[in-house]
């Protein structure tokens, strides 16, 4: 492996993660892992805009003209809200302040992030979804005759219908899968620890069976996690960035035969596609709001209570036949570098 230039940032990062944030303020696994993820995404904006690998990053490049340019990466390419680049923001100033107890000559640069201000620099961007012929052309990439592809396209048809924010169906388990006639339904544990019931449709649960008969064939363990991957023959779970791949390769293809296919195929634009798809077909915004697990929506909304029959009844009066959720089932399946040691060593996976 290529020597690190500055293993004392690793250092950092690792006894932060590991140590500082679970041991010493006992924070959740799941905040944990949203300070992991800011880190990693921080990471691989150097490695993609500033050709940085990863063991050439040093810790002079966590400064304010940095992360700010960090900060328009996500809002630009990525279509964060100013929430979501908050949420990042503080995890890195976090880790910088964590630095700074440890080593004062970090001192200035946390200064210097402390005068960051999202309010003076963004300006809202307008919400990028994904039209229905678009929807369709991107389900259609993954290969149904494969057992990845079957994952794949699984994974975008819940993604999709749940509405669920990319980490909450990373974290599903199997004991999270309510798949009876007629109440398919999933439990998610979204921010602040809060869960929520999401109705699923019909045909999203024939998917779902289908999908457990491939990759959980047997009698199931309800704690193992619904989406995996393989590494030197153990379960582990998928990560964010094994989505990432598969959705920017599939997102690439699409565009090639439906133009109306954004250049930038995330995770979230799924979410925000079911939720304007919603919304255009009659469900009222609080609704939305309340079935996305926001507290209030632009700061104009007010939480809305909704029980989980209603929200069905709603979801399945906008879901009309032409909907991609309604295509019949995929067919029968017939059937580390450098960076990785890196991120695995410092506590970054």
């Amino acid at each position: 492996m290529k020597k690190l230039k500055d293993e004392r940032l690793f250092r950092m990062i690792r006894e932060f993660l590991t140590i500082h944030l679970p041991k010493q303020r006992m924070l959740s696994a799941h905040t944990v892992k949203s300070y992991r993820e800011s880190i990693n995404l921080f990471l691989a904006f150097l490695q993609e805009k500033k050709h940085i690998t990863l063991s050439d990053v040093t810790f002079e490049m966590l400064d304010a003209k940095t992360v700010q340019a960090f900060l328009d990466w996500l809002r630009e390419e990525r279509h964060c809200s100013r929430a979501t680049m908050g949420q990042r923001l503080s995890c890195i100033r976090s880790f910088v302040g964590y630095a700074a107890k440890m080593d004062a000559a970090f001192v200035d640069q946390q200064k210097e992030l402390r005068k960051i201000d999202l309010k003076k620099t963004h300006t809202p961007a307008a919400v990028t979804f994904f039209s229905e012929d678009a929807l369709k052309a991107i389900l259609k990439e993954p290969d149904a005759t494969t057992k990845k592809g079957i994952r794949d396209m699984f994974y975008m048809i819940l993604l999709y219908d749940s509405g669920a924010r990319n980490g909450e169906l990373l974290s599903l388990r199997l004991r999270d899968v309510d798949l009876s006639p007629g109440r398919a339904r999933i439990q998610v544990s979204g921010k602040g620890n809060k869960t929520r019931l999401i109705p699923i449709m019909d045909k999203t649960a024939e998917h779902c069976r289908k999908y457990l008969s491939l990759f959980h064939p047997h009698t199931p363990d309800p704690n193992a996690f619904l989406f995996y991957t393989v590494r030197q023959g153990d379960r582990q779970q998928m990560s964010d960035d094994n989505v990432a791949r598969f959705m920017k390769k599939y997102g690439f293809a699409a565009r090639q035969k439906c133009g109306e296919v954004p250049e930038n195929v995330h995770p979230h634009l799924f979410r925000h596609t079911r939720a304007m798809h919603l919304y255009r077909k009659g469900m009222p915004l609080v609704l939305v709001a309340q079935w996305l697990g926001h507290a209030h929506l632009e700061t104009t909304l007010v939480y809305a209570n909704a029980d989980t029959e209603m929200k069905r009844t709603a979801i399945n009066k906008a879901t009309d036949e032409s909907n991609p959720l309604q295509d019949e089932l995929f067919s029968d399946a017939r059937w580390r570098d450098d960076a990785e040691l890196i991120r695995a060593f410092y506590g970054l996976r």
